[in-house]
């Protein structure tokens, strides 16, 4: 009601199911503009007495294009909005909630990336960049190469039978 921001973004993640594993989509604006999603904000007292400022990114649900991919999506403030959404004195809070919907049909266009992205040491621009086929299935060999690398990290290994201790059968 009173502590109302925007976050600034040039798109955002969803993951989809694809069959055997989630694939992360990177969903930006088809003007390629920067976006702004609607946020709120609230500094609180931690329990042992520290100031803690916390941040959260306001969602609806999603317009028809984009709920193939996800029921809901973050609530994106139009720029000639921004003062409305950001005057948490002079604007009724009814108004301000009017802005909370989704965009029109055609605002996001969407692509496959890369699963770098689920990794938080990979930060650069190829995060967002359309992947290709032979990347996906590279990808989907590494993946299946690291669960059965796993799985038989996780196994016990059985002890080879002693030579000099007799058999119980």
């Amino acid at each position: 009601r009173r502590r109302r921001c925007l976050i600034p973004a040039d798109g955002y993640y969803e993951w989809q199911d694809m069959g055997a594993r989630k694939r992360p989509l990177y969903i930006y604006p088809t003007d390629g503009n920067p976006i702004a999603f609607a946020g709120v904000f609230e500094t609180w007292t931690g329990p042992n007495g520290e100031e803690v400022d916390t941040v959260a990114i306001v969602t609806t649900a999603a317009s028809p294009d984009l709920n193939a991919l996800h029921h809901r999506m973050p609530v994106t403030i139009a720029p000639e909005a921004f003062a409305v959404w950001l005057d948490c004195v002079n604007v009724r809070l009814d108004e301000a909630m009017a802005l909370l919907v989704a965009p029109p049909e055609g605002t996001f266009a969407w692509h496959e990336v890369s699963t770098a992205v689920n990794r938080v040491v990979n930060d650069d621009a190829r995060l967002t960049e359309p992947v290709s086929a032979e990347d996906v299935a590279r990808e989907a060999a590494q993946a299946k190469a690291e669960a059965e690398a796993k799985r038989s990290r996780a196994r016990p290994q059985r002890k080879a039978a002693s030579s000099d201790q007799g058999s119980l059968f």
